[in-house]
């Protein structure tokens, strides 16, 4: 029997942390135990509130449930979030990242959006895009086979309201989030900023091209942790995620609906005709040609932090620390080398020349490279009779590393098995997507773990806790695939020097026809 999921939601928590934790220790022991604590709106305060931290971040007090915050909706928070290691506050508090869907292990999946829309002629770190709410929206309707049987997401998270709520919030509110909610169909939706507790009566999604349901959907606005006037602003959940429901409980109609607040709303052309749901096709490329708001510039402090490890990180080309006899062959942006205690003779290693701690920071000019080294090696592995496989670990990785394994063209179809077996060993759930066109479809900050496939769909993971380092060698090394479990441990198949010279000259050789990188 499928047990429910028990999260909560918190609205603005402006540097009240003491409070905040010491109240849900106690909602966690008397209704618990809670999965996780989901933070929308304001999580930090003014400078002085927030050193009530610095306790937790030093380990001498503890945080009762694993925290989830949204990123900043104002320029003087965006301090707070710019030395973040892979999302990680400190222990138990993470950082969801600028936009996403978290599923988890229990198969509950939850949309978030950090931020406030941004204003004509402005993006920044603190404001999100028409891009972001697109890739929120093709990651929650992609997973989907089927266009029609689309069954909405558990929750959305946004700190800012929709449009149309209340007429004396509107001037607060966002279009595009009422796009994202009509679009994706929360069964819950939470947000927080306007310091009211506000619960709206059930409505109704209209039927679309991506379900043949009407799906309900509960909006609720939260209070700020610590309000003078004691308005609600902690909320609890037990959910069953909405593709192990049973369709007659997701459709069934109460007496206390209002009709859905965004149907014939004016929405000013927010999202043209053909990037919505009118097409059967969903598009990842979201204004590729502009960097991200989360890509600072050369002045940021961000590309600072970078350029210090970059000082030590053994796999930066510039770096005295890389071994540059392992190098295959090298690229603008991009080099192919093997791989340290390779698992056969055909495993390399993509990495990025520069310092770049994942694929979804590319810039454009860095995943067209990417996109040529991809494509050289389907090409190289196929002339073998081979299948190639792709994974990348961003999580406990400071640089961008792609590792590349080929396999006998008749173990292709075993591959995506394999890892749903081992992925079940270690209680993992993994999401299907189609083939990875954008480092848009990926998240901003991670970490996550992805693999493509041969048939170019692509696994992928949020599911980070505890997860094996191992993961990937644990599946290529198993029993359906190359059965050479001695090999899981790269240190335990390291080869001397010669051994690896020899390896890279004959894969130099081998690839030569296929390199562009000697045009």
């Amino acid at each position: 029997m499928d047990v429910n999921t028990k999260i909560l939601v918190v609205g603005d928590v402006c540097g009240r942390f003491k409070q905040l934790f010491q109240r849900v220790e106690s909602v966690n022991k008397k209704a618990g135990p809670f999965e996780m604590l989901c933070c929308v709106g304001d999580f930090f305060g003014d400078d002085k509130q927030n050193e009530e931290l610095i306790a937790y971040r030093n380990g001498f007090k503890h945080i009762p449930v694993p925290t989830y915050i949204l990123g900043p909706n104002k320029k003087e928070h965006e301090k707070h979030y710019l030395d973040l290691n892979h999302g990680e506050i400190c222990t138990n508090l993470t950082y969801l990242g600028k936009r996403g869907v978290y599923t988890l292990s229990g198969g509950v999946k939850i949309a978030y959006l950090s931020g406030v829309e941004c204003s004509a002629g402005t993006n920044d770190a603190y404001q999100f895009t028409k891009a972001d709410v697109q890739s929120v929206r093709n990651s929650c309707l992609i997973s989907k086979n089927c266009a029609t049987d689309y069954r909405g997401v558990d929750v959305l998270l946004t700190s800012q309201w929709p449009y149309g709520m209340q007429e004396k919030e509107n001037e607060k509110a966002s279009k595009l989030i009422s796009h994202l909610c009509r679009e994706i169909k929360p069964r819950y939706h939470f947000c927080a900023i306007n310091s009211i507790h506000y619960e709206c009566p059930p409505f109704r999604m209209p039927k679309d091209e991506t379900t043949q349901f009407e799906l309900c959907t509960r909006f609720i606005s939260l209070s700020g942790v610590g309000n003078t006037t004691k308005s609600k602003y902690i909320y609890a959940l037990s959910l069953k995620p909405v593709d192990k429901s049973r369709l007659l409980d997701l459709v069934q109609k109460t007496t206390d609906e209002v009709p859905c607040p965004f149907i014939g709303l004016d929405l000013g052309g927010t999202i043209s005709k053909n990037e919505t749901s009118e097409s059967h096709q969903y598009f990842f490329d979201m204004d590729a040609g502009k960097r991200r708001s989360g890509e600072h510039d050369k002045k940021s402090k961000r590309v600072k932090i970078w350029t210090v490890e970059q000082e030590r990180c053994w796999f930066c080309l510039s770096s005295p620390d890389v071994e540059k006899h392992l190098i295959i062959t090298v690229g603008d942006r991009f080099y192919l080398a093997l791989a340290k205690g390779p698992i056969n003779d055909h495993h390399v290693m993509l990495m990025s020349t520069e310092h770049i701690p994942c694929v979804a920071r590319l810039s454009p000019e860095d995943w067209d490279e990417l996109n040529k080294f991809k494509t050289a090696l389907r090409k190289f592995f196929k002339s073998i009779g081979q299948a190639v496989c792709f994974t990348e670990r961003h999580y406990k990785s400071p640089h961008l590393q792609i590792n590349v394994l080929g396999f006998e063209e008749g173990y292709a179809w075993k591959i995506k098995h394999s890892f749903e077996d081992k992925a079940e060993e270690y209680k993992l759930e993994f999401e299907t997507m189609p083939a990875l066109t954008s480092p848009e479809m990926l998240p901003e900050l991670g970490p996550y773990f992805l693999a493509e496939l041969p048939d170019e769909s692509t696994l992928i993971t949020r599911n980070m806790k505890q997860f094996p380092l191992h993961f990937a060698r644990d599946v290529f090394c198993s029993e359906n695939l190359l059965n050479c479990d001695e090999k899981v441990n790269w240190r335990e198949c390291q080869l001397d020097k010669d051994e690896e010279l020899a390896l890279v000259k004959s894969f130099r050789k081998n690839f030569a026809p296929f390199d562009f990188t000697e045009d």
